[in-house]
């Protein structure tokens, strides 16, 4: 990555007197910044609003595996909550728009995950997410690796998109089927891998197989595009009811990095609260913190949802991507450790 400076601001290191100094290079944020005005220009050349959304809500996201953060208002709520969470990403709002009548929109903002600091994570990074109606997770693949491409040329690089479902990667990598296989196969595919098996799920291995012997293994110049999940990882996409069923959703991947997180979304409300319930359930049986389901959003859906494809992709992922880098710090004026 270039490191070219600009006087003795641009410094490295986390000696105590250069804790003030940015993390990135000056080459860097002017990337992050031309990526930005892409993402708008390639948005506005195909009709897609841009919104702002809000960043505190009186929900969290009930997903087991993603921690929020929490607050207290001390002003005036009129008998409201007085917890309030940050936003782990903008789909409920964005999904209440669609309800609403608004039509394609996409919002570029900042979102904050709690517990999630180190190489490749910072508690509060920059999310693309943007819904199209019409769209299945398929069509969306082919939008969202335009992007990407289109961000990979800012840089002199290109890619080609492959597509592969999530069964036929494990069973051409792995040499097994991911709907079938049983605890011990899955655990016995991570070879010298050790993981401490305390309270993990099947879906726990299948996604340490994922990060530990898939996805280092992915060719760099060439973005995949996973698709078709185990049910039990539908997270707020639709079920297909295949044999075994299927998710409709997909994940996109340059290289081992993950950039990209799809679906054919759920319309269905009834549904959507009762997988709101599982989470909260596994929570509690973990003895996580339990934030508030969206009530606002089940109602949007009862309201009726336009059929629709949403798509959240990681800005600074996308970053570490087109500078070759494994540190997030490498993208961000200034991480964790020195905000």
């Amino acid at each position: 990555m270039s490191t070219s400076q600009t006087g003795p601001g641009w410094r490295h290191g986390l000696d105590a007197p250069a804790q003030w100094t940015p993390s990135a290079s000056p080459d860097a944020l002017r990337l992050r910044a031309r990526v930005n005005r892409l993402i708008r220009e390639f948005f506005h050349a195909r009709n897609v609003l841009e919104v702002e959304t809000p960043v505190l809500s009186r929900a969290g996201n009930t997903d087991p595996n993603i921690a929020s953060f929490s607050l207290t208002f001390a002003g005036r709520t009129d008998g409201a909550p007085r917890t309030r969470w940050l936003r782990t990403s903008p789909e409920y709002p964005l999904k209440r728009l669609l309800a609403a009548g608004l039509g394609d929109c996409y919002e570029l903002g900042r979102v904050f995950r709690d517990g999630e600091a180190g190489g490749r994570h910072n508690p509060e990074f920059s999310m693309l997410e943007w819904y199209r109606l019409g769209y299945d997770h398929q069509r969306l693949i082919d939008e969202t690796a335009e992007l990407v491409q289109a961000a990979l040329a800012l840089v002199g690089r290109s890619a080609t998109l492959r597509r592969v479902s999530y069964r036929e990667l494990y069973r051409e990598r792995l040499g097994l089927d991911p709907m079938q296989a049983g605890e011990p196969e899955l655990r016995a595919a991570l070879g010298d891998v050790v993981i401490d098996p305390q309270g993990l799920t099947r879906d726990d291995w299948l996604d340490l197989l994922m990060t530990h012997r898939l996805q280092p293994a992915f060719a760099r110049d060439e973005l995949l595009a996973v698709y078709d999940y185990p049910a039990s990882q539908c997270a707020l996409a639709r079920v297909r009811a295949d044999d075994p069923p299927v998710a409709e959703r997909f994940e996109l991947y340059l290289g081992p990095l993950e950039l990209a997180n799809g679906y054919h979304e759920l319309a269905d409300a009834d549904e959507q609260g009762e997988r709101f319930q599982r989470d909260l359930a596994l929570r509690a049986q973990r003895g996580d913190a339990a934030p508030p389901r969206d009530e606002f959003l089940l109602a949007a859906l009862g309201a009726g949802l336009p059929a629709s494809a949403g798509v959240a992709l990681g800005v600074d992922r996308l970053l570490m991507a087109l500078l070759d880098s494994g540190r997030i710090a490498d993208v961000l004026a200034f991480d964790f450790a020195r905000a």
